[in-house]
């Protein structure tokens, strides 16, 4: 297995959980999605792409 290319660059998009379980959950929706999907949730919530990183 490769890790090259995989690293996190920027955090444009992220929820909040109480519960594990519904963190996977989450993760499998999204990751099941379409591509358009994906970044339809993203300008959603930072239409700008900005690295929302240092605010968490």
């Amino acid at each position: 297995m490769s890790l090259r290319g995989s690293f996190l660059k920027q955090s444009v998009y992220y929820e909040i959980f109480r519960d594990v379980r519904n963190v996977i959950s989450r993760e499998k929706q999204i990751k099941g999605g379409s591509r358009a999907k994906k970044i339809e949730l993203i300008n959603g919530m930072n239409a700008g792409w900005k690295d929302l990183y240092k605010g968490l």
